[in-house]
C-alpha cells in the first residue's frame, strides 16, 4: 500500500504504540497480512468519525471487506473488550483512581422497562384542560386578568 498523507482520524505514532501490543498477532503458517493492522484501525476510525458506509471507504485505505473482516474477528474473539478494559484501567490509574471501578450507574432514561409494547402499555391522556400541568400554568401564570 502506498504511503498517504495522514487523515485527522488516523492513529498517531504515540497512540499506535499504546495499543499495538493489544492486537492479536498473525497466525503462524498462514497467509501474510495484505494490509497492516494499523491501516485497518485507521479505516475503522474513519468510518466512525465520518459516518460513511463501508463501501464508501477512501481508496487509500484497505478494502472495506478486509476492514470489516478484521473488525468482526476482533469483536468475536474478544479483542475489542480486552483492549477497552485495559485502556480504561490505564486511564483510571493515570487519574489516581483504582484500576477497576467500584460502582456503576445506570441512567434510568436508557433502561427499557417493558419487553413488549402495545395498547396496554400506554395510558390514555385526560382531555380536561385543568388536568394538564402545562395548560394550567399557562392559563393561570400568564393571565393578565384582574380577579
Amino acid at each position: 500500500m502506498n504511503p498517504r498523507p495522514p487523515d485527522p482520524t488516523d492513529l498517531s505514532d504515540h497512540e499506535w504504540a499504546l495499543i499495538q501490543h493489544l492486537l492479536p498477532e498473525a497466525k503462524p503458517g498462514g497467509r501474510p497480512e495484505a494490509y497492516p493492522k494499523r491501516a485497518s484501525l485507521n479505516a475503522i476510525w474513519y468510518l466512525l468519525r465520518s459516518g460513511c458506509s463501508w463501501r464508501m471507504l477512501p481508496h487509500d485505505l484497505p478494502p472495506w471487506r478486509m476492514v470489516y473482516h478484521d473488525l468482526r474477528q476482533w469483536r468475536q474473539d474478544g479483542t475489542w473488550q480486552v483492549r477497552h478494559d485495559l485502556l480504561r484501567g490505564d486511564v483510571r490509574v493515570a487519574a489516581g483512581k483504582h484500576r477497576q471501578p467500584s460502582a456503576g450507574i445506570i441512567d434510568s432514561q436508557s433502561v427499557k422497562t417493558t419487553a413488549t409494547g402495545g395498547a396496554g402499555v400506554m395510558t390514555p391522556g385526560n382531555m380536561s384542560r385543568g388536568a394538564s400541568g402545562i395548560s394550567s400554568s399557562i392559563r393561570w401564570g400568564c393571565s393578565s386578568r384582574s380577579w
